[in-house]
């Protein structure tokens, strides 16, 4: 009788099979409740008490131990202590490490037991800080931080980040294990989500004024119109055309001054691929002769041609409108082998005063007496949807700095953790 190609594998132990399912219900209602608050800001909250009840329920610790005694080659192994321990602080990392938020747990006396690479990356400079003492790093930290990581409650909070301003929510629980207090916290950035909210607001918001507006310029078009043919025909035409020119002008105005809003509304996702920078700058060229233009890189960007393109004309048009010179004017583009790209345009114009660096890229503000306040709003909507950033600055020696980042063809999972540091592991 001829043998079998495999030889059947022995079947798991009921009770081993139950308990690997309570650990699967487990990570599954996790898993459930982090999708359905992806984006919500309180997934901080969500996820801080799902880990601490995960850390702290006897659950875990009889999930750790039949999976320890499950057999291995054919034989049954009794778990010892450190065992049970290993398992479950693999089960806890495999959680955590995968958490969107940075994840920190500490004794009550300071004691850091556990990081997630976010939390490293955020906080530690990327080192392993396990050992160390949290609370006295955050004790070293800046007075807004330190009262935000060892406050009571859960939170929002605002800081300065090498000049920009950066939300967070803070979702803090503390529970026993194993006879000693623990404090868990979770720490999630929020700036982009908060402006991806209020842009999105901004879109519904402008789509209803422009379908009303419009509803109404129309009919005025048409009136005025007729009133123009009314006055030719009984003679009164030179007698009403100030007026007739008027409300023309205005209503054109009007036009005008929604369909830069309109363009924020329907901006359509960039369509990214591998672009030469060649193209781009001659086209940059042929519009604005007399500005400084970099040698074109060798290497290639990531991004959409037309919609960079446009941020630049923008960039641009504003330097101009703000009193530099075009031939004091610059652009510097710098590229990577992965297609990431950086282009700074620097002007001589009276930069930014304190009041509009803080509120530059805020839709609607502007210090413009004819700006809409639209230009770096939508530039930086544009370079947002291209996973990048634009950053508004001063030049030391005077005028207006923007940079904008645009991200390569794979974009680090800590991209915007890392460009937001709260750094507690140096001055």
């Amino acid at each position: 009788m001829p043998r079998p190609l495999h030889a059947p594998r022995p079947a798991w132990p009921l009770q081993h099979v139950s308990w690997l399912a309570a650990a699967a219900a487990v990570g599954a209602a996790l898993g459930v409740a982090l999708g359905n608050l992806s984006g919500q800001t309180h997934l901080g909250a969500a996820l801080c008490a799902a880990l601490a009840t995960l850390l702290a329920a006897p659950l875990l610790s009889r999930v750790a131990a039949r999976v320890a005694q499950a057999p291995v080659s054919g034989r049954a192994s009794r778990p010892t202590a450190e065992t049970l321990s290993q398992t479950r602080d693999r089960i806890i990392a495999l959680i955590a490490d995968t958490a969107p938020g940075a994840v920190v747990l500490f004794s009550d006396v300071g004691t850091i037991h556990y990081s997630n690479p976010v939390a490293r990356d955020l906080f530690f400079d990327g080192q392993v800080p396990e050992g160390q003492n949290f609370i006295r790093l955050v004790s070293a930290a800046s007075a807004p931080l330190r009262e935000a990581l060892l406050g009571e409650t859960d939170r929002f909070f605002t800081l300065e980040v090498e000049g920009r301003r950066e939300s967070y929510h803070l979702a803090r629980r503390t529970f026993s294990m194993d006879g000693e207090p623990l404090t868990l916290l979770v720490v999630k950035y929020m700036t982009r989500e908060i402006h991806r909210r209020e842009i999105e607001v901004l879109k519904r918001v402008v789509r209803v004024i422009s379908h009303e507006v419009n509803n109404s310029l129309a009919p005025i078009s048409s009136l005025m119109h007729s009133a123009r043919m009314t006055a030719t025909k009984l003679g009164h035409v030179e007698k009403y055309q100030r007026m007739f020119d008027t409300i023309d002008e205005r209503a054109s105005h009007l036009r005008g001054f929604l369909e830069g809003y309109a363009a924020l509304a329907r901006l359509p996702k960039p369509q990214l691929r591998e672009t030469d920078f060649a193209p781009l700058l001659a086209q940059v060229s042929t519009l604005y002769p007399e500005v400084q233009l970099p040698a074109v890189p060798s290497l290639v960007g990531w991004f959409d041609r037309a919609q960079i393109e446009q941020v630049l004309i923008n960039l641009i048009k504003n330097a101009l409108e703000a009193g530099s010179l075009a031939s004091e004017i610059e652009l510097r583009v710098a590229t990577s082998s992965d297609g990431s790209s950086e282009i700074d345009v620097l002007d001589r114009g009276p930069g930014f005063t304190t009041e509009s660096l803080q509120n530059a890229l805020v839709p609607l503000y502007t210090t413009k007496p004819h700006g809409s306040g639209m230009g770096l709003a939508l530039s930086r909507e544009i370079v947002e949807a291209h996973r990048g950033s634009l950053d508004v600055s001063n030049r030391p020696e005077g005028g207006a700095w923007i940079r904008v980042h645009l991200a390569g063809r794979v974009v680090p999972a800590l991209a915007d953790q890392s460009r937001s540091r709260l750094t507690l592991t140096r001055g």
